[in-house]
């Protein structure tokens, strides 16, 4: 869900996400007592009670169901409307119809966490649910102030109570999944020389066999960083053949050319070991990956319909 900054929401993390709001039936007035005197040509009465009608709750219309779970419209709209907000606000230019696919992507992915969450065993009563929306609330200044949010975002009550508990199994999830990646991984410590020019790259292999030093020449051509980039883990760089070469090198050997999109690059590795800890930032990208790899398996599984005309 999209928080305003200004509220320190984001602290809470991914809480909204399923209350499933029943209305209960309604009675029918008890009949009218008999006249406690009938003549002989009323009715017998008996002690039954008449038949009480019932009333089927009308079901809330949904945007889209993942795996027969159908997720409110109101919910998507809310989300919507909070999405094309934060646009607004960070100057974000989107189609109407890229807001609407994350917006469907979003809840998709809520939603196969989710149930992975109460399939691997995580919890929320309504107890539990109604903590976290005490805890909402008392960041947002009080129930009052929680209550306009709700109002001005679109939700109903049902809806953001069945986003509460979808974030909540989901952000829970998400936190399995991320505890999966170790804090130690084999790391290089590498550095690279990039250029445009199949000319220029082929010269510089010339004088680096000639014995020239790799340092020297990584800070010719890259003056302010000398082209280094520092420990990484497999699965770190944006550029995997890079990433592939860097791992195939031992301490104080450098690789032939290798092309991207970026030019040409020439990888040294100047140190390796096998465990070392990883950087907050090596870390958080290996957990995204996890992540995002988990969701690409989970959709290609799940059965996803979109209910939006």
């Amino acid at each position: 869900m999209y928080f305003p900054k200004a509220k320190k929401i984001i602290a809470l993390g991914l809480f909204m996400v399923v209350i499933l709001a029943g209305l209960s039936g309604c009675r029918s007035e008890n009949p009218r007592p008999a006249d406690p005197t009938p003549s002989l040509e009323s009715p017998a009465l008996t002690d039954t009670p008449a038949a009480t009608a019932t009333v089927t709750p009308t079901p809330e219309p949904g945007a889209l169901i993942v795996n027969g779970e159908s997720v409110p419209l109101s919910e998507f709209e809310a989300q919507l409307l909070q999405l094309q907000a934060a646009d607004i606000e960070l100057a974000k230019t989107r189609t109407p119809e890229e807001q609407r696919q994350m917006v469907l992507d979003e809840l998709v992915d809520q939603t196969l966490l989710s149930q992975a969450a109460f399939e691997s065993g995580f919890e929320i009563d309504d107890e539990g649910l109604q903590q976290r929306i005490d805890s909402l609330a008392a960041n947002l200044g009080g129930q009052a102030a929680l209550d306009t949010w709700i109002s001005t975002n679109g939700y109903t009550i049902a809806s953001f109570h069945s986003a509460m508990r979808r974030a909540a199994a989901s952000a829970w999830q998400r936190d399995s999944l991320m505890d999966t990646v170790p804090e130690t991984a084999e790391q290089v410590n590498a550095q690279q020389i990039l250029v445009r020019s199949p000319d220029t790259v082929a010269d510089i292999l010339r004088r680096l066999n000639a014995g020239a030093e790799f340092a020297t020449l990584a800070a010719e051509y890259d003056p302010i960083t000398s082209g280094i980039l520092g420990w990484f883990p497999r699965g770190y760089l944006t550029q995997p053949l890079v990433e592939e070469a860097a791992f195939a090198l031992l301490p104080g050997a450098f690789s032939a050319a290798i092309e991207t999109d970026f030019g040409y690059h020439i990888i040294y590795v100047m140190e390796r070991e096998s465990e070392r800890t990883l950087s907050v930032d090596a870390r958080l990208t290996l957990q995204h990956k996890v992540i995002e790899n988990w969701l690409v398996e989970r959709r290609a599984a799940a059965t996803v319909e979109i209910l939006l005309p």
